[in-house]
C-alpha cells in the first residue's frame, strides 16, 4: 500500500466519522482534533476504524504519534508490510 493509498483510507475513515467534512481537505500538518473539532471518542472511532482497515491497530502510547494527517500517513505506512 503505497503512501497516498493510505492517506485517502485515513481520508475515507475521518469522512466516515465526521461527515459534514465530506469533501473537504483535510489539513496535513494540523492537529486532527483540532482541525477536524473531533472529540476524544471520535478519535478514537477513527483509529478503531483503521485498525481494521489499513489493518494497523495504534497502542494509546502511540496516540500522540498519529495526532496530524502527515503523521498518522507516516506511521501506518512504517506498519504495513
Amino acid at each position: 500500500m503505497t503512501k497516498e493509498e493510505i492517506k485517502k483510507t485515513i481520508v475515507e475513515a475521518i469522512y466516515e466519522i465526521a461527515p459534514e467534512h465530506e469533501g473537504e481537505e483535510i489539513p496535513e500538518k494540523e492537529n486532527l482534533q483540532e482541525s477536524l473539532e473531533i472529540d476524544s471518542y471520535d478519535f478514537l472511532n477513527l483509529l478503531t476504524a483503521l485498525a481494521e482497515k489499513p489493518g494497523v491497530e495504534v497502542p494509546e502510547e502511540d496516540y500522540g504519534k498519529v495526532d496530524t494527517l502527515e503523521h498518522m500517513v507516516d506511521y501506518f505506512a512504517e506498519r504495513i508490510k
